[in-house]
């Protein structure tokens, strides 16, 4: 996934412009900024609930709401743990700790050199195939120790 680090509020305006027609054109213009800045931080906050006559606390409550809007940056790679029951009883737990030392930050962080986020979902829809993760949007069934070891191999390069 590429996007635009800084954020820039001439880009913005124009997503704004661009979405503000739809009905309910809130989520559309969240997920248009996450896609092009990779984050929805406080100065976007501040200009969407302007632009859309909402408060800053409206716009906050869906962002952080919705898990897969971001605050902050997330890494080059992102790497989804399923952590329901169905996943547990095949075993993740031992598999989650395995790829947090592996790759030594936990569920929530990113790698001080950018390269992986790692998060927690609590369901992949893989249930009959459990364990189960998604590495940057590719979904990895039956996850053993061999194929942990070929996910943090492909995130490190």
């Amino acid at each position: 996934m590429t996007y635009q680090t800084a954020f820039d509020a001439a880009d913005a305006t124009e997503i704004i412009h661009e979405l503000r027609g739809l009905e309910g054109p809130l989520l559309p213009i969240l997920h248009a900024f996450q896609a092009r800045f990779g984050q929805i931080g406080e100065e976007a906050v501040r200009l969407i609930s302007a632009a859309l006559n909402l408060s800053r606390a409206e716009v906050h409550g869906v962002v952080s709401f919705y898990h897969d809007f971001r605050k902050e940056p997330h890494g080059r790679h992102v790497l989804k743990v399923c952590r329901a029951e169905a996943c547990q009883s095949m075993g993740s737990d031992a598999i989650a700790d395995t790829i947090e030392r592996s790759l030594g930050i936990k569920f929530g962080e990113t790698s001080a050199d950018g390269q992986v986020t790692l998060e927690a979902v609590y369901c992949l829809g893989l249930c009959a195939a459990a364990p189960s993760a998604m590495l940057d949007g590719r979904l990895v069934a039956r996850l053993s120790q061999a194929k942990v070891e070929a996910l943090v191999e492909e995130v490190r390069l």
